[in-house]
């Protein structure tokens, strides 16, 4: 307690009275008292400079602004109190903290150690407990850095979850866009047709009634000069009654009612804008063309049906059903065929029943394209599956996720629009659509079959 009452007091008489802080290069004056070397010089500047003498801040006492000088006794004192109090004390008993009480957590005092409070507890020297509570530190900043650095991570990932969501949301909002556009002109196109129809029957039917105008107007005009010739007979004298009556009523009692071919009035151009709209198949199907396949084009293990409306391999009975030849237009490599159409412009939607078949493509190509590739990139628009996995392949293969899958494919080739889209006929739902591009050549329908699938072609009435 002694020491704490010492150290205390050696504290009080090293601290400045003018910052009430340890001083910084202590300095005295003519009265004796000690300043920081900056107050005392920071107090005679803001004194007048009038004054002959200036005043001690602690007893007033006269001191001459020359008098100043380095108290280096009081220097040396006030680096042992910081040194002491770098070390820490014992608020208790002034003594140095020089042990660790284990029991505790605390750095203790020999005093303390004595003490009831922590007799019998363990306590090792401040510099033995230190090294190992040190290299527990260090374990658990190199934890927290580790689990700092799984947080930047999932921090990172998160971020790039985000870019890629919203890249994501992007294309999705860019497609459905271009499929309402597209939608938009279809719809507007469909009711241009329906309209173009109308017009064409009503102008029809109106040429028909307005030409039974024109006949009835005659006529009644002859009506009109047969009822005024027997008039006028009527009122002449006898012998002008008498003159050619026989003749007269003979031909007047010729005259019979002719009814003119009756006309219906019922509009039959019959649009249902609420099914058309919601009936995607039916909307496709007016554009629907009978794509029969063309056998100087299949791969000589494919098996065609002889009304040659399915495409069938099954590489268990090649040796059966393969060709004997191979001619010049026939894909060599990939077991496909086309169908005998030439598309050069307009639209034109075909369907294809896929149920037998785990790994196929339909779609649409240039006529003439690569027939020896071994996968199909430039000039071809297919949609394929493969066992069990769908994918929109051209230039490149996208991945589509499917609600289910398609029992039957409906291809929609639009020439001028540079488009090709695909639907499931059976569910009415599109599938995918690929990027506008630009045709300038023939298209044909495209079947690509493997082991154990078939494809068949549905015809217009199915």
């Amino acid at each position: 307690m002694a020491s704490a009452t010492v150290a205390k007091r050696l504290r009080e008489e090293a601290t400045c009275s003018i910052c009430r802080e340890l001083m910084t290069e202590p300095v005295s004056i003519d009265c004796g008292h000690s300043y920081c070397h900056v107050c005392i010089v920071g107090f005679i500047k803001n004194q007048s400079s009038q004054a002959s003498s200036l005043k001690c801040p602690q007893c007033r006492g006269s001191f001459k602004r020359d008098s100043i000088r380095p108290n280096r006794h009081l220097a040396s004192i006030t680096e042992t109190i910081k040194e002491t109090e770098r070390e820490r004390l014992c608020e208790k008993h002034g003594e140095k903290l020089h042990l660790f009480c284990e029991d505790d957590g605390q750095l203790i005092c020999w005093c303390c150690e004595r003490s009831p409070q922590h007799k019998g507890h363990v306590t090792a020297l401040v510099e033995d407990a230190c090294q190992g509570y040190r290299e527990q530190l260090q374990k658990a900043v190199r934890k927290l850095k580790e689990t700092e650095s799984k947080y930047v991570q999932l921090k990172l990932d998160t971020t790039q979850k985000i870019n890629c969501w919203e890249e994501k949301i992007k294309h999705e909002q860019e497609r459905i866009h271009s499929e309402f556009m597209y939608l938009h002109t279809f719809l507007h196109e469909e009711e241009e047709f329906y309209m173009r129809q109308l017009k064409e029957e009503k102008e029809q039917k109106l040429s028909i009634l307005q030409n039974t105008v024109v006949h009835l107007d005659k006529k009644l005009q002859e009506l009109k000069n047969s009822i005024l010739e027997l008039d006028e007979k009527c009122h002449s004298s006898a012998q002008n009654l008498l003159q050619d009556i026989k003749d007269t009523l003979g031909r007047n009692s010729a005259i019979n009612m002719e009814r003119p071919e009756d006309v219906s009035v019922e509009v039959h151009t019959v649009c249902n804008v609420s099914e058309l709209y919601f009936s995607v198949r039916k909307m496709l199907k007016r554009y629907q063309v009978n794509v029969i396949l063309d056998p100087h084009t299949a791969h000589q293990d494919l098996h065609l049906s002889d009304n040659q409306r399915r495409v069938s391999l099954c590489l268990i009975f090649s040796h059966i059903i393969c060709k004997t030849f191979q001619t010049p237009e026939a894909v060599t490599v990939l077991p496909s065929v086309l169908g005998r159409e030439r598309f050069t412009s307009g639209r034109h939607y075909f369907e294809v029943d896929v149920r037998k078949g785990i790994d196929w493509g339909v779609g649409v190509c240039l006529e003439n394209v690569s027939r020896d590739t071994p996968k199909p990139t430039y000039g071809f628009w297919i949609f394929t599956q493969r066992y069990g996995e769908n994918f929109a392949l051209s230039s490149q293969a996208i991945t589509l996720t499917l609600r289910q899958e398609p029992e039957v494919v409906g291809i929609m080739l639009d020439y001028e629009a540079g488009l090709v889209s695909f639907y499931d006929a059976t569910t009415d739902s599109h599938i995918y659509t690929f990027p506008k591009a630009s045709f300038s050549q023939a298209l044909r329908p495209y079947f690509q079959v493997n082991d154990c699938s078939s494809l068949s072609l549905i015809s217009l009435n199915e």
